[in-house]
């Protein structure tokens, strides 16, 4: 799915949204550089999987959180956490690194995809969203992003993702 056809299919199901467009975006941290403002919440988008490669994460948490994956591989009881590759993310998501959000997961009817969902971020009411490239920013409501999971079949697990810090 191309980005156009992705925003072509939120206008068809009532999914409204506020676009940006701006350089490319890698990290959380070059929207800060380039000092980009939106309304919304600031995501970080991480793709994980287990020790095994059997199972894979898409990890939604605020962009300046820093992830304990030792400590969220025991609360969720997998092997071991790592980042998946490059390679996963594109057969998985369908996407480059960078390019990573809720919105991905249109990319995998399969469900191979697990999304777990940062308990400190759900309750906000906007949400910053690349559609499927890192030169956009779509600012979605939290009530469409839940239309949008029940388009796709995916199913967010809400809980408190442990930070490095606390």
């Amino acid at each position: 799915m191309t980005p156009s056809q992705l925003k072509e299919k939120l206008q068809s199901l009532g999914i409204n949204y506020q676009e940006y467009t701006h350089p490319a975006l890698h990290t959380c941290n070059d929207a800060d550089y380039l000092k980009i403002e939106r309304p919304g919440t600031r995501l970080k988008n991480l793709f994980l999987r287990d020790n095994y490669g059997r199972r894979h994460f898409l990890l939604i948490t605020a962009f300046d959180r820093q992830v304990d994956l030792k400590k969220l591989t025991k609360q969720i009881q997998v092997s071991r956490l790592g980042f998946a590759s490059k390679e996963r993310l594109d057969k998985h998501l369908g996407v480059k690194p960078g390019c990573v959000s809720f919105l991905t997961l249109i990319n995998d009817p399969e469900h191979h995809v697990e999304l777990l969902v940062d308990s400190a971020i759900w309750d906000s009411e906007l949400f910053h969203c690349h559609p499927l490239v890192n030169t956009e920013t779509l600012v979605i409501a939290k009530k469409d992003i839940e239309t949008f999971l029940k388009l796709t079949g995916h199913k967010a697990s809400v809980t408190t993702i442990p930070d490095k810090n606390d």
